[in-house]
């Protein structure tokens, strides 16, 4: 199944002209923040090949990144470790999409969302779609956004912090971070009330 323009469509059929696509990325690992991106897509420069981040390689998310940032209203946002901590981890991803929505150079008519919750706070017209970022453009280009910028703020945590291999695994719990955890401790940037975080802190 490939993306498609038909959410927008129909929601310009029904008088909404700037469809915002929604999506985040981050809510499963042991460190970093939780980022969203909102995407305004221009119906008549959609770039091509746009799909699910998690779809494609990473060059070819690097080059449709650069063609998204020059056709479409792009923003932005994090919810950071503290937050996480403060609210949880699917609210913390909600105040990212907020901020995401919130960032973009002018309000949207209507808001796309992948997944099946709209964010508190988000008082815009919108609708969710579950698997949204594999069925819908503006959602598929919004997941490429939030992956890359993500992707970049780890790859500057792991230089201010070697050893758990973040350039690589991204936050994610893999064997050399759980290892890693173990032999280094526990940094500002982990997730603390995640299970293995939590359990090194908390080992008797």
């Amino acid at each position: 199944m490939e993306p498609d323009y038909s959410f927008e469509s129909a929601a310009r059929a029904r008088g909404f002209a700037r469809i915002a696509g929604i999506d985040e990325v981050g809510r499963g690992p042991l460190a970093g923040p939780v980022t969203a991106a909102a995407v305004v897509l221009d119906p008549s420069r959609i770039p091509e090949g746009l799909n699910d981040s998690k779809k494609l390689g990473k060059k070819k998310r690097e080059a449709l990144y650069a063609q998204i940032m020059e056709v479409a209203d792009v923003s932005i946002a994090h919810a950071t470790v503290e937050e996480i901590e403060e609210h949880n981890i699917l609210r913390a991803s909600h105040i990212a999409m907020v901020r995401a929505v919130e960032g973009l150079r002018a309000p949207p008519d209507y808001c796309l969302i992948d997944g099946n919750m709209v964010p508190r706070g988000l008082t815009f017209p919108s609708e969710t779609i579950i698997k949204g970022d594999a069925r819908s453009v503006s959602i598929s280009a919004a997941s490429i956004m939030a992956k890359i910028c993500r992707d970049y703020v780890m790859l500057s945590l792991a230089q201010q912090h070697p050893g758990y291999g973040w350039e690589t695994n991204m936050g994610y719990g893999s064997k050399r971070h759980i290892s890693a955890l173990q032999e280094l401790g526990v940094t500002p940037h982990h997730r603390r009330l995640f299970r293995p975080v939590h359990n090194i802190l908390w080992q008797e």
